[in-house]
């Protein structure tokens, strides 16, 4: 009970005593053989001093113990306004909305309830490949919310991942909006910018990874869905548990973009689908129970300019179907070493806010967290240092984000800013081209990118337990500029 309702109680109770004491006949009320009197309240008044003090001391705690729970309050919240004004790992909010996440944390906290999985698209250049930095994130979101699996995975494989080991034989063509490959007339990606279509017979399987670096909760999945497109015509897809003898065929006559379905009874580590028919393939998402799942989506040799070439209608049912939430665009570090001017970085800039305009176009229903690109060292006059317009370019996309809606992650302030970059391969966490992370580089990265989800949820669940007047008046008097 909080301390001023104990106090409250108290000051009533006082008070009925106190209407007793005035009340009460002087010679008693007799019941029987028995007489019960009351103090009057004269008496109560001119009670001997140690009395007086007793009571004193008692309504001198409360007060005493009420100051320090607003004290250590407003310690606390000190403490998550140093986070989320200075803290270099903070998130750069729209109007500084420091409540910016607060609907996905709680779709996030309400998914196990709702027999949901709450979907995160990680979409990111050749840092984020292997599943690196996604599967930090997705071991925090996961140990938090529940949700299991390794989430979507293309047809193809291309750049294996440490998360789960894939394959897939049979005769079929890809789409690709990046990059060399064919393209489609009308703009049929799909989700990962990159689809793949068969006309005949395809064989997909996947097993669980036995990585080091593989999180427990990616290798187990009881929930298998195929993303799809079907062409008008008939398509059937037999999914194979051969661990817990699972078979079960799945066949759609209906023609568009659609999910085919198989709930497991247990989780498994491996899987084979049998595919025959005419459809192209967005991917197979692989999750375990209910809660979150994180996808990783890296796009190597991109500079994020993917968005505006995806067919809207397509995409936008593709993400109804698979319940996104939140839309992570990690993108620049490709474009810096292109950049050799201010009207560079302004083109640039005004090629990303078409992005995220497109993408909240698309699906408004998300939240979209932009993460700059880290620092990256090119050689000037002979000497090892950050590209020249690295910090303008990231101020311009942190402004890109800000402008329209969208919150944003500064990784190059979170490495340590200018010729970070340096320190970072001197310590093993970078490669030598002064550029790309190692292994543990990206784990650091994407550690730090948890904790600065968890700090957020963690000041969303304090707000939830304070009554909003008494924290709009201990936030507005205490850290009002």
């Amino acid at each position: 009970m909080k301390s001023y309702k104990i106090l409250l109680f108290i000051v009533i109770i006082i008070a009925v005593l106190a209407i007793m004491c005035a009340t009460f006949p002087t010679t008693g009320i007799t019941i029987g053989k028995t007489t019960l009197r009351f103090p009057s309240l004269a008496m109560m008044l001119n009670r001997n001093d140690s009395t007086r003090q007793s009571v004193d001391e008692s309504f001198q705690a409360i007060s005493d113990s009420m100051a320090q729970e607003m004290q250590s309050l407003k310690d606390t919240l000190g403490y998550y306004h140093n986070i989320v004004e200075t803290h270099p790992a903070r998130f750069y909010c729209p109007d500084a909305a420091f409540d910016f996440f607060d609907t996905l944390f709680e779709k996030m906290a309400t998914a196990k309830t709702n027999k949901k999985v709450v979907r995160v698209l990680h979409y990111g250049d050749s840092q984020i490949e292997m599943d690196r930095i996604s599967t930090n994130l997705r071991s925090w979101f996961q140990n938090i919310f529940g949700g299991g699996g390794p989430g979507l995975l293309p047809l193809v494989q291309a750049i294996p991942t440490f998360s789960v080991n894939q394959s897939y034989s049979g005769d079929y063509g890809s789409y690709v909006c990046y990059g060399e490959g064919e393209r489609s007339d009308i703009g049929d990606y799909g989700i990962m910018a990159k689809s793949f279509y068969i006309h005949g017979n395809g064989y997909f399987s996947a097993t669980s990874s036995r990585h080091s670096l593989a999180d427990e909760k990616v290798k187990k999945f009881s929930r298998v869905q195929l993303l799809l497109n079907n062409h008008d015509s008939t398509f059937e897809a037999e999914l194979n548990d051969s661990k817990h003898g699972y078979q079960q065929t799945v066949v759609t006559e209906e023609s568009g973009v659609q999910l085919l379905r198989w709930m497991l009874d247990a989780t498994t580590t491996a899987i084979h689908l049998s595919m025959q028919g005419d459809a192209t393939i967005y991917g197979v998402l692989l999750d375990n129970g209910y809660g979150v799942a994180v996808d990783n989506i890296p796009l190597r040799g991109s500079s994020g300019t993917i968005f505006t070439q995806l067919n809207k209608n397509l995409v936008r049912t593709a993400y109804l179907l698979s319940d996104v939430e939140l839309i992570i665009m990690q993108f620049g570090g490709n474009s810096v070493p292109n950049i050799g001017s201010d009207a560079n970085i302004a083109s640039f800039k005004e090629s990303m806010v078409k992005q995220i305009q497109r993408v909240q176009k698309i699906y408004p229903e998300a939240k979209i967290l932009f993460i700059g690109p880290a620092d990256m060292s090119t050689r000037k006059d002979g000497v090892l240092q950050t590209y020249p317009f690295l910090p303008k370019t990231i101020q311009a996309l942190k402004e890109a984000a800000l402008e329209n809606g969208a919150a944003f992650w500064n990784m190059y302030e979170v490495m340590g800013g200018k010729n970070s970059m340096i320190t970072w391969e001197k310590n093993g966490l970078a490669g030598n081209d002064y550029i790309h992370f190692t292994n543990a580089g990206a784990e650091k990265i994407g550690k730090a990118l948890a904790s600065t989800f968890s700090s957020y949820y963690q000041f969303y669940l304090l707000r939830q337990n304070i009554e909003k007047q008494q924290f709009d008046s201990l936030w507005n008097g205490s850290f009002a500029h």
